[in-house]
């Protein structure tokens, strides 16, 4: 997929992560919440071990 890192545009691999819930449980903020926070752990491993 097609990135822009450096004003260059280059291939990189993409993951596409999906999350399956019950609407009637659990609203669709905490939901997409909780995605960004597993994307930001997968971008940043050393953060979430350091919990910053």
């Amino acid at each position: 997929r097609p990135v822009v890192i450096d004003d260059q545009i280059v291939a990189r691999p993409m993951m596409y992560v999906a999350l399956s819930y019950d609407h009637r449980l659990i609203d669709g903020r905490e939901a997409v919440g909780f995605l960004i926070r597993v994307k930001e752990c997968i971008e940043n491993p050393e953060r979430m071990l350091l919990e910053v």
